[in-house]
């Protein structure tokens, strides 16, 4: 299954593969408890959300990585 933005976050959460590439963008975030309330999410409701754009995530950033997990 390919991963797109319209994935949630719960089902990334769910592939080890996806897991391992993801802690290597952003080391810690699989385990941080505040991602547990993202699990519902998908990919690009959070890329609309205030915190994101503040914390400098882009579309880019995440296709960029979404483009890894799929590769593998």
């Amino acid at each position: 299954m390919a991963y797109t933005l319209l994935s949630k976050v719960g089902d990334l959460l769910k592939d080890p593969r996806a897991v391992a590439v993801i802690e290597r963008y952003v080391p810690g975030i699989t385990k941080n408890p505040l991602i547990m309330l993202a699990k519902g999410k998908t990919l690009q409701s959070l890329l609309d959300m205030p915190q994101a754009k503040s914390a400098g995530l882009t579309s880019e950033m995440v296709t960029k990585v979404l483009a890894e997990i799929n590769q593998k």
